[in-house]
């Protein structure tokens, strides 16, 4: 298997990077749609426009249903023809994300992307969650390339709710881990090639930074203070853990995410859900005592879930998650050993008893 490394061409982070999106953007065109949630919009829109003064730039402003569905994609679609469109931008979260990416690949137009959240590593990927107009889950799309540009303005990431910056850290927390299980046995990363050294690395680096700053991060974010560890949080959270997820791979976290999603009544994000998942895939491989302790310490010390009570989830529901996170070409089973959801079942349960240990040992 060819070795296979693939990034945004472009990734721009920083204080206040949105009063320079013209700049960036002038490469890819002069006529713009703006795919964005209502908040996106609200937090961005003034510095963008003040971005492009002096200029003759077109700017579309398009407010997106919620969800990146295939209606609103074939609507978005439309405006792109209509109005001449040169390049497609996404303003939001995952689901105006995907929906911009959707729009451009269609429409072969430029995606740029500028998340208002760092909740996933959605931004720097080649990758969409497409659903039916009902909310259903229909598909995934795999692009031939990941994002033309990635601009990041930590201003407004440190001031959104720190729940959506620890749901980041909790999905990037993962990328390691799920990384170095499909390179022990020799599973294709998300870009269906090998992995590279270079990708390992970009996966090591975010796990140290997690670790290093992660709970300065969340303090300081609580407090809409924007310092040297939130940077490198938001970097590791949507660069290093985005590129990480495409040319590492993914294991047991997400596919035991896949599968907690169609639990009733689950109420967390994504990346909370992962952060979870993390700590049953590392008992799976038997990891070390040490290594598995410092996971959960992490865990315990930004407030990411540590048992199925902080998830929703009622262990008599438990089964149908697991059923479906070990349905055939999960990537649950880039992990050593046979994987089945009798055995995912158990795992599960010892990683909620030793985080309801964990919490009354620290009472």
């Amino acid at each position: 298997m060819l070795k296979l490394i693939r990034t945004p061409q472009k990734y721009v982070q920083g204080k206040d990077a949105l009063n320079e999106f013209g700049k960036y953007a002038k490469d890819y065109g002069n006529r713009f749609l703006f795919v964005s949630s209502k908040r996106g919009l609200n937090d961005c829109k003034e510095k963008i426009e003040k971005s492009f003064e002096g200029t003759d730039a077109f700017r579309k402003y398009e407010i997106f249903s919620g969800i990146s569905s295939n209606g609103e994609i074939e609507r978005m679609r439309k405006i792109v023809v209509d109005e001449k469109i040169d390049a497609v931008v996404g303003i939001g979260g995952g689901s105006a994300i995907d929906t911009a990416k959707a729009t451009a690949f269609y429409e072969n137009k430029p995606v740029l992307v500028v998340p208002t959240v760092v909740a996933t590593d959605a931004p720097c990927t080649g990758l969409s969650v497409i659903y039916n107009d009902d909310h259903t889950f229909d598909r995934y799309i795999f692009y031939p390339d990941n994002p033309n540009m990635v601009i990041v303005d930590t201003t407004i990431i440190a001031n959104a709710p720190v729940r959506f910056l620890v749901a980041g850290m909790g999905d990037a927390l993962a990328t390691y881990y799920e990384a170095r299980s499909c390179k022990k046995v020799v599973a294709p990363s998300l870009e269906n090639g090998g992995i590279s050294e270079s990708a390992m690395a970009l996966c090591k680096l975010c796990n140290e930074i997690l670790f290093e700053h992660g709970e300065i991060a969340k303090t300081s974010v609580e407090k809409h203070v924007l310092n040297e560890s939130v940077e490198k949080i938001i970097e590791a959270a949507t660069y290093l853990s985005g590129v990480g997820a495409d040319n590492g791979g993914l294991a047991a976290a997400h596919s035991i995410y896949n599968g907690f999603t169609e639990i009733e009544g689950v109420s967390a994000m994504h990346g909370e859900i992962v952060a979870f998942g993390t700590i049953v895939q590392l008992l799976m491989e038997s990891a070390p005592k040490d290594e598995l302790m410092k996971v959960m310490d992490f865990c315990y010390n930004i407030g990411l879930p540590m048992t199925l009570n902080d998830l929703n989830i009622q262990e008599a529901n438990l089964m149908v998650g697991c059923e479906k996170a070990c349905v055939e070409g999960e990537t649950i089973h880039n992990i050593v050993g046979e994987i089945t959801p009798e055995r995912l079942k158990d795992f599960v349960l010892t990683a909620d008893i030793l985080g309801r240990r964990y919490y009354e040992s620290h009472k």
